[in-house]
């Protein structure tokens, strides 16, 4: 079943949802009214967002993937003027 839960900061189409070793949900980039740069975690047992820092490239449709050391690897994706390469890590 769905149950409401507090509302993002920013509205996203394409971004990615990282679960972290804390339990919180990393959401990173997407979509926007332009491409983002946000980023926002999500605490699941308080049902709120907070704003995190941004990531130094705005990107959507990117990958994020969670490495051994709790760090969070954004690569890829597209930003506003088209396909980007280059990666950055949250930490």
């Amino acid at each position: 079943t769905f149950s409401a839960t507090g509302s993002m900061g920013y509205p996203r189409y394409a971004p990615t949802a990282t679960l972290l070793p804390s339990g919180k949900i990393l959401l990173v980039g997407g979509y926007g009214g332009g491409v983002l740069s946000s980023a926002e975690l999500y605490d699941p047992s308080a049902g709120t967002f907070a704003a995190t820092g941004p990531m130094s490239t705005a990107r959507q449709s990117h990958t994020a993937m969670l490495l051994p050391n709790g760090k969070v690897l954004v690569s890829g994706g597209s930003g506003a003027s088209g396909a980007l390469a280059g990666e950055e890590l949250y930490q």
